[in-house]
């Protein structure tokens, strides 16, 4: 066991700021993209993947959902952060001086308010973590970053000014991934059980489907759709429900589903994050 948790993005990232509460006894391991932190389990060089599956302001993110079922990997855990945006800038910078932030596109227009009231230009990067790396590199005068304050610590830079995000309850939930599934647990808050399905093709099949779980009194607490192999026609559901398949009510819900439903793949059973409720 390497006891290490790969996650996507420069360290600083949210995603490592998910890494360290979720597993705060792990090393983690930072990776360019969600392919390879799913490669870098698989290959052995970590035993977890921390991976963003949606966002409370910009909903599902983009390419999880796609990547989840085929990833051979299983949800242990699930983990939330609020995105708290720091403005950070060179040590001995005061907030007067400075005229430009660089960050993720996402993260910019969450700080528009401040930013027009200091009148800062906000500039796209490719990583908000990664900009603060390149700001403590080439020492840019005048420049700013808009990242987490795990990244200020990180590359030395001074914050500025914090929690300057304009809605205050964004945040991000993140998927902890597992080679191997663990259905032996028993949150105490809940358990959450995600999985992915295809209904047969017959009328009201959806309808029918779901059926189940509202006579079962199980409640689902996401249900989305996506098109897969590049067909108007194939779609392919993604939900989360409360409960664990061993329960009564979710295996009757689930056997009433599968009967309706030409693919159901189980992502993994796990207790309920107490930040969820």
């Amino acid at each position: 066991m390497s006891n290490r948790i790969a996650f996507q993005g420069e360290p600083g990232a949210y995603s490592h700021e998910a890494c360290i509460i979720a597993r705060p006894g792990m090393e983690v391991l930072p990776c360019r993209t969600f392919e390879e932190v799913i490669d870098a389990v698989r290959d052995g060089q970590a035993d977890l993947a921390m991976l963003p599956v949606e966002n409370s302001t910009y909903g599902r993110v983009a390419d999880i959902h796609r990547l989840l079922p085929d990833s051979g990997l299983h949800i242990v855990d699930e983990a939330f952060v609020r995105v708290r945006i720091a403005l950070m800038g060179l040590p001995g910078t005061r907030l007067e001086e400075i005229r430009k932030v660089r960050a993720h596109l996402v993260l910019i227009p969450q700080a528009r308010g401040f930013l027009k009231t200091h009148g800062i230009v906000g500039e796209a990067a490719a990583d908000s973590a990664g900009a603060a790396a390149e700001l403590a590199r080439d020492k840019t005068p005048g420049e700013g970053v808009l990242a987490s304050e795990l990244a200020a610590r990180i590359y030395g830079l001074d914050v500025l000014a914090r929690d300057i995000e304009d809605n205050h309850h964004n945040t991000t939930r993140f998927l902890v991934m597992s080679p191997e599934p663990d259905m032996s647990r028993r949150g105490d808050h809940g358990m959450i059980t995600t999985f992915v399905f295809q209904v047969r093709n017959i009328p009201a099949a959806l309808y029918k489907a779901l059926g189940g779980f509202a006579t079962n009194g199980v409640n689902m607490t996401k249900l989305e759709s996506y098109m897969i192999d590049g067909s108007f026609t194939a779609t392919q559901f993604y939900a989360d429900i409360e409960g664990h398949p061993e329960d009564p009510n979710v295996k009757l819900a689930l056997e009433e589903l599968e009967y309706f439903t030409s693919t159901l793949k189980i992502l993994g059973t796990y207790p309920a994050d107490k930040a969820r409720w």
